[in-house]
């Protein structure tokens, strides 16, 4: 995958016949994540031979990163497959046998994932103590009962309240605090520690949501995202091995690794620039930068950032969100329509971090599933946020890697947000001494060792990422995210060529944004919508009658 090659091969085929030309249309597709290697594989599979992708980074997988440890796999990025029922990554998954050794405790029917459903998750306060089990539980029954009445309110149609601020974090908070405050059975001392448990729940949930406080996220749209009925899967191989699947047919010269893109010129007869091309010949061979004037009519140039330019008649977008964010200004030419950028810039996303220490012995108990951590002197505290200095405070918790027998004795903690940022911008020294004096503190522990290793996510400062995936923010709707989705230029607004800039990607999908399935299945859909256009096209010209 280390060298860009363009295919010009004369064809008389239908693809070539529906732009009226002897040559395949050129596809660009921009980033080699399951979106862009899910639209590439659906490409070529229906006849498309001239397709490039444009990978930024030096390897392949995008928001997927699965790294070996000893004889295991860790997940940086995407970890569980959420549900099966339809889902085309766990049928992908469990046709190729990497379910096979899915342990039951990995097979997850819960809301928020856990690497395990053995054992009990211990809840301990900054004073080294640990809150009873029957308190957790009674909490979490309340705590479950208001989330799922903000779900009704996109499902039900149900009315915002004003108080609400349409926020998920206000409406819970306020719901939760007047419930436990009401209740007459409960001692203050009860009370106290529940309202601190609320402030962690909270952070549990930001770290679901990738947001960097649940009062960022759209209670009005919080319904809208539709979980797939069946368990969440671990692939004890590794989430790359989905990343293979997807790219193990695809030609390796199809695909140029580490070929960040600079912009996009669309629309280009209609441009004033100069746009220059490669001299392709008619066979395969590799980019060598070759400054000679456009001649082919394509209306579609990609500039990289090593000075080449790239020609084609469509390019499928699948940057993140964040990278979007940051770069939606300089990466188009001419620049998005209004709509989308507003679709951009209303849209969430932040960064969601994972932290693994491996210890030479475990400190914890054998039926402990996981360390969370609570702040009594949070009960009172409206939106939790942190100085630079104490982004430690936003770790929510620590979860045990389960069996042992495959991760040895190591725990995987979250963190996200701007406090995400903090810790990406520590060395490897300073996170693993401050979650070990963490453990300690909350454990009561004083003795816990430091680490033997640590490994760690870097999401939000990855230039090519920005975060780890989005939400619907207060202020944006599921509208938003077709409106990003929606193919350049706008069908009946020009008479320029059809289908140039298409976008596909996690949070393109209104139902299934944020997910590994809504990537792939985003990657399809636009695959499928260049390949209906030029089937439509092909039937025109083939059904138009002889005058």
């Amino acid at each position: 995958m280390q060298s860009c090659e363009v295919s010009s091969d004369s064809t008389d085929d239908p693809l070539s016949s529906g732009l009226r030309t002897h040559r395949q249309p050129r596809i660009v597709v921009i980033g080699a994540g399951l979106a862009g290697l899910s639209a590439t594989k659906v490409l070529l599979e229906n006849g498309f031979t001239d397709v490039i992708v444009l990978e930024a980074s030096d390897h392949i997988g995008g928001r997927v990163q699965s790294i070996r440890h000893g004889d295991t796999t860790l997940e940086l990025g995407a970890t569980w497959i959420h549900g099966a029922n339809g889902n085309p990554v766990y049928h992908l998954a469990e046709d190729n046998g990497l379910l096979e050794h899915t342990t039951d405790g990995e097979k997850n029917v819960e809301r928020i994932s856990l690497y395990t459903t053995c054992g009990i998750a211990h809840y301990q306060t900054n004073v080294g103590r640990r809150i009873p089990k029957d308190l957790v539980e009674e909490f979490g029954d309340l705590y479950n009962e208001v989330y799922e009445l903000t779900q009704e309110f996109f499902q039900n149609g149900k009315p915002v309240c004003a108080e609400s601020q349409n926020s998920v974090g206000v409406f819970t908070r306020d719901l939760v605090r007047k419930k436990i405050m009401f209740d007459r059975d409960d001692q203050e001392s009860t009370k106290k520690l529940k309202l601190s448990l609320l402030q962690q729940y909270l952070k549990v949930e930001s770290c679901e949501s990738s947001s960097p406080s649940m009062d960022e996220v759209s209670l009005s749209e919080f319904g809208e995202w539709t979980e797939i009925p069946g368990a969440h899967y671990i692939i004890p191989e590794g989430f790359m091995k989905i990343v293979e699947l997807l790219a193990q047919d695809i030609p390796s010269p199809t695909i140029c690794l580490s070929k960040p893109v600079r912009r996009i010129h669309w629309n280009y007869s209609k441009s004033r620039n100069t746009c220059q091309e490669n001299n392709h010949n008619d066979y395969h061979h590799s980019c060598q930068r070759n400054h000679e004037p456009l001649k082919r009519g394509h209306p579609i140039c990609v500039e990289c950032e090593d000075e080449e330019w790239i020609t084609a008649d469509h390019v499928i977008v699948t940057t993140s969100l964040g990278v979007l964010k940051q770069n939606h200004r300089d990466m188009f030419f001419p620049s998005l329509p209004m709509e989308k950028v507003l679709a951009i810039e209303k849209l969430g996303i932040s960064t969601t971090d994972k932290i693994f220490l491996e210890f030479e012995e475990p400190f914890w108990s054998p039926e402990c599933n996981s360390i969370h951590f609570v702040w009594e002197d949070e009960a009172q505290l409206e939106q939790v946020s942190y100085p630079e200095e104490l982004w430690h405070k936003k770790i929510c918790s620590f979860d045990v890697l389960y069996p042992p027998e495959r991760y040895g004795h190591m725990l995987s903690g979250w963190i996200c947000g701007q406090e995400a940022l903090f810790m990406e911008g520590c060395d490897d020294e300073t996170v693993a001494e401050t979650c070990t004096e963490l453990l300690r503190r909350f454990t009561g522990n004083p003795d816990i060792p430091k680490p033997r290793r640590i490994v760690r996510s870097s999401w939000g400062s990855n230039p090519y990422i920005r975060g780890s995936y989005s939400f619907t923010r207060v202020g944006s709707s599921g509208a938003d995210c077709e409106k990003l989705a929606m193919p350049l230029p706008y069908a009946n607004s020009t008479k320029a060529p059809p289908l140039q800039v298409l976008f596909a990607g996690e949070a393109t999908h209104r139902k299934y944004y944020s997910t590994a399935h809504g990537a792939l299945l985003s990657g399809q859909r636009e695959a499928t919508r260049l390949i209906e256009m030029y089937h439509d096209l092909h039937r025109a010209q083939t059904t138009k009658p002889n005058i």
